[in-house]
């Protein structure tokens, strides 16, 4: 057991530190360490706990990471995973504090940050195109997701009722769905 949350710990580790760009970012990671490499989830499972982690309150990749470690370790492996995820942020926002007004405006460190957002960009992308497709399946899905994006970036609403909403339109659209079968 002790072997198995070494791992655990090492895996949110490894994501937690190469996650720059935030908790989007991460999905691909957590794809290839946890349904991939591992087999500790499934592909669904894997969607259905980023999900819930975003729209819970707090950083969707600790709260994915809190997820998943509780699936494979009751509270502890939840701890564990956690603390894996936040120990490479909390090393690097120690040593970036430490040293930011030395190097704030040095142009090698601009230069870097310049490619590190368009890498972020790019996962991004790819981040949206990998859930639209495990996602959007059927016209109902699209029909929620141009909704859901249209009320977001042109009505300008905040995300938490339209996620809420649109949980309500799935539950009401398999209740139909089933009575009609």
């Amino acid at each position: 057991m002790i072997q198995e949350f070494l791992r655990l710990y090492s895996v949110f580790f490894r994501i937690g530190l190469f996650s720059i760009g935030g908790g989007y970012v991460m999905l691909a990671m957590l794809q290839d360490e946890t349904v991939e490499k591992y087999k500790w989830l499934t592909h669904e499972e894997l969607l259905n706990y980023y999900a819930i982690g975003q729209a819970a309150p707090g950083i969707i990749a600790i709260n994915t990471a809190t997820f998943v470690g509780y699936k494979r370790g009751g509270v502890l492996g939840a701890i564990i995973a956690t603390a894996g995820m936040v120990t490479p942020s909390l090393i690097i926002i120690t040593v970036i504090a430490i040293f930011f007004t030395r190097f704030q405006e040095n142009i090698y460190v601009q230069r870097a940050f310049a490619g590190i957002r368009v890498a972020v960009s790019m996962l991004l992308i790819w981040t949206v195109t990998t859930l639209t497709k495990q996602t959007i399946k059927n016209l109902f899905g699209i029909l929620v997701a141009v909704s859901a994006f249209s009320l977001v970036v042109m009505g300008g609403i905040s995300p938490i009722p339209i996620i809420l909403a649109s949980a309500v339109v799935g539950i009401i659209h398999g209740y139909v769905k089933k009575g009609a079968s």
